[in-house]
This record gives structure tokens, sequence and C-alpha cells, in this order.
């Protein structure tokens, strides 16, 4: 970075204090996280990562927020993700489904008054926990649906609701290739 090779350095975010050290003592910092994060996968919350970026001015950028479709309303007992899917049982989720909260949810409420979907109501979700969301989009719908989700607004009630349906899930979306937080 002194050279100008690199003008900037991000981090997986599991040693953030101890890069942002060691890069301090050198006159630079993390500049940005990229960690999956989403309502089944807290671990960056859990383990203070959030709170750090937010009290460093330090962006988190979340990928995997609606786990490969398991939090869109899309999948459920009567139609499971797709065979060979790392979401199926016995790939990273443990359960070929989960709670969702959109008007396409079978927990409803939080999405419905709203005409939002579930997977409108887990983005906003993530984008009131302060991140910046990665997000595949392969259909015009789905910047729509990031346009909708960008509208909403959750009330600290309806996040912890949220939250804790998803931790009812019990359902494990750590990948193999991520460590534990």
């Amino acid at each position: 970075m002194k050279t100008g090779v690199a003008r900037s350095v991000s981090n997986r975010g599991y040693e953030i204090a101890l890069a942002d050290r060691i890069l301090g003592d050198a006159g630079f910092g993390v500049e940005a996280v990229q960690n999956h994060f989403s309502l089944l996968h807290r671990g960056s919350e859990r383990a203070g990562i959030l709170a750090y970026c937010r009290e460093h001015d330090v962006r988190f950028f979340s990928y995997m927020v609606l786990e490969q479709g398991a939090l869109t309303g899309r999948y459920n007992p009567a139609n499971p993700m797709p065979e060979g899917s790392s979401r199926q049982p016995g790939g990273c989720v443990q359960r070929p489904h989960a709670p969702t909260a959109g008007a396409d949810g079978p927990d409803g409420g939080i999405g419905e008054d709203r005409g939002a979907s579930a997977a409108n109501v887990a983005t906003t979700w993530a984008i009131a926990k302060g991140a910046t969301l990665i997000i595949g989009v392969t259909k015009a719908s789905h910047v729509d649906g990031l346009t909708r989700a960008r509208g909403i607004e959750l009330a600290d009630a309806e996040i912890a609701e949220l939250e804790a349906l998803a931790d009812a899930a019990d359902v494990d979306t750590r990948g193999w290739w991520e460590p534990e937080m």
C-alpha cells in the first residue's frame, strides 16, 4: 500500500480487530469486510464484527443474504431444495426449508401488509442491520424486489420476530469453507 500498488484492504472479518491494528501500525486500516450474513447465518453479528464495522466506519458487505433461495419462500416441505443442492439435508442446511415472513411465506404477517415477499423481508432485515448486499441479479424482478426492499422499514419488534423465527428454524447454513466465528 505504501508503494501505491494497493489502495485499500478488505477483510473476511474473522480477525478484523487484529488486521486493523496491524494495518494501523503502518498508517492504514481495513476499509471493508465481506462475510456470509443472513437471517439464518448471523455469525458476524454474534462475533461483534458488525458492531466493530459500525464503530470504525468499515463497510460491511454481505453475501448469501437469501441463502440461495432458502429465505425466499420458494422452498418448503412440499417443495424442497433441488436434489444435490448444498442446501439439502446433508448439505450445509440441515433442513430443506426455513420459515419465512413475507406475503408468500408460511409465517406471513411482517411482509403481508406491505405487499412484500419473503425475499423482500429477508433483504430488508439485512439492510436494517447495516449490511451492503451482494446479491446475484439474474432477472428484472430481482431488481424490482431490491427496490421494494429498500423502501420497507422494519420496527425493532419485527426484527426481533424475524430473528426468533430464524433461531427456531435451527438450521446451519455455514459453508464448509467458512470457519466458526
